[in-house]
């Protein structure tokens, strides 16, 4: 107990309410009342009737005895993931993934369904708040249970509002209101940011949790990169951190991309612009195929495009540093080509300092990162301090 004690002491930051108290239950350890009024520096009354507020809320529960060390064994509690869930929506140009999650984002129902998000956000919307709806009661669980909505859309987000910004590929969702239009249909709050964003996050949080530093690349229709550094998601002053699709690729001067630029990393090397290189392919998914069936042209294609992309990854691994690349998106399911196509060119031109223990590696959430990410984003947001201090009030 006294180790444990002395633990946190060492990491738990400043606790004056009943929300930062539960920070330090986040990790699903079991406490005692003592090791928590050891690390807080408060009363065994306060730590307790903070406590009894928490089991209240649903939020702890308790988690058996201690060890003693004579005398009567002392209670423990931990964090319950169960007490409410959260929604996590991906949104895609032609796609849904929805998932409702306990509050450790495990999931608990899930559903895949086409749309197209070009009908705009009224029709879309209407169909995830009935999807979400079919989760809840599928799950068992009420609507008075849900802690939060994510959202991720495919395209820029200002992340502040959780409203698109000039999406291309979103006609119709310029500001579009879409934390108030779900939050009114689901009586919960709504967080929105763009997929990469997601992507990354929940990459990182279930499958690279101890790892800081970290640069998701999503590599599919379009391009681009969600940034993980000190072990949060950084999304840039106005939530478009990360753009990467769309600086120049090192020596192209001839290929005009969407935005009117010339050169663009997303024009050149993205699933899409392979496919329209192609001969007999239309899509990504196209691409992927030829080359699992042993293509040889395919796979020098996506080799290439891995190597452009690694042109501009190099000066991205230079200005952050990262431990680890992520490459996520359907061209990496196009199995090593890309990958190796990124480390021949990141490896030879960042400097060896940047590069001597960063990994490049395939992402291992695959289609799950969004919705996984999604889930994340909204239970920080219904466990943070403030969030937690309201629920007890």
């Amino acid at each position: 107990m006294v180790e444990v004690a002395r633990e946190l002491m060492q990491q738990a930051p400043k606790v004056s309410g009943a929300g930062d108290m539960f920070q330090l239950l986040r990790d699903g350890r079991p406490r005692t009342r003592a090791d928590l009024a050891a690390v807080t520096g408060q009363a065994r009354s306060t730590v307790a009737a903070r406590i009894d507020l928490l089991m209240a809320a649903g939020l702890i529960a308790p988690a058996g005895e201690a060890s003693s060390t004579g005398g009567r064994p002392p209670a423990t509690f931990a964090f319950a993931p169960s007490a409410r869930v959260v929604l996590g929506v991906d949104l895609g140009a032609t796609h849904a993934r929805l998932a409702l999650t306990d509050l450790a984002s495990t999931v608990l129902a899930q559903r895949d369904l086409p749309l197209l998000i070009t009908d705009g956000p009224g029709p879309v919307l209407d169909q995830v708040a009935a999807t979400g709806a079919e989760l809840l009661a599928e799950a068992g669980r009420s609507p008075g249970e849900l802690a939060g909505v994510g959202v991720g859309l495919p395209g820029p987000v200002e992340h502040a509002t959780g409203k698109p910004n000039n999406p291309p590929i979103m006609p119709g969702w310029d500001d579009a209101d879409v934390p108030a239009i779900l939050g009114a249909r689901f009586h919960a709050p709504v967080l929105v940011d763009n997929d990469v964003n997601i992507m990354a996050l929940g990459e990182h949080r279930a499958a690279w949790p101890d790892v800081a530093d970290l640069l998701f690349v999503k590599v599919a229709t379009g391009i681009g990169a969600g940034i993980i550094a000190d072990g949060a998601l950084r999304r840039g002053a106005q939530g478009s951190a990360g753009d990467i699709g769309h600086v120049a690729v090192p020596g192209v001067t001839d290929i005009v991309c969407r935005c009117g630029n010339i050169g663009c990393l997303e024009a050149i090397a993205s699933g899409l612009a392979v496919a329209n290189a192609l001969e007999g392919t239309t899509t990504p998914a196209d691409v992927v195929a030829l080359v699992r069936a042993g293509d040889v042209a395919a796979s020098q294609a996506v080799r290439q495009a891995g190597r452009d992309i690694g042109a501009v990854l190099a000066t991205s691994v230079s200005l952050l540093n990262p431990s680890m690349i992520v490459i996520g998106g359907i061209l990496a399911d196009a199995g090593e080509h890309i990958v190796a196509g990124i480390r021949e060119v990141v490896y030879q031109r960042s400097l060896p300092l940047a590069t001597q223990h960063l990994r490049i590696v395939t992402a291992r959430t695959g289609a799950r990162a969004g919705v996984l990410g999604a889930s994340a984003m909204a239970v920080d947001q219904a466990l943070s301090s403030e969030a937690v201090d309201r629920l007890v009030a």
